[in-house]
């Protein structure tokens, strides 16, 4: 199946911990239907002192998200929405609100 959830695009969260905020997709597991969204969904990890230059100690890093639990982000509405794709006179594709008809 493609995903149609793009690195860069601005997402809100629908269920968990952090429901209602919103944030960036930093990066697509098209594999495993999954995506890790910028300060979104963090965990604790217990890092190792690897060198002088870089100490150990407990990190929050970004953890990922299943696609279910995210909606891509309209502007125009202001909140999360489904979205469809339009083909312009150009042939290229545009992905647009279903509520407002606006490109996203």
């Amino acid at each position: 199946m493609g995903l149609r959830i793009k690195k860069g695009d601005k997402v809100v969260i629908l269920a968990g911990r952090d429901k209602g905020k919103t944030g960036k997709v930093v990066s697509v597991l098209f594999d495993r239907d999954r995506a890790i969204v910028e300060g979104i969904n963090l965990v604790k990890k217990h890092f190792k002192r690897r060198s002088e230059n870089e100490p150990g100690g407990i990190k929050e890093i970004p953890s990922s998200l299943h696609m279910s639990n995210f909606s891509l982000f309209c502007s125009n509405c202001g909140k999360g929405v489904r979205f469809g794709i339009k083909v312009s006179s150009d042939k290229s594709k545009i992905r647009i609100c279903k509520k407002c008809q606006q490109p996203i």
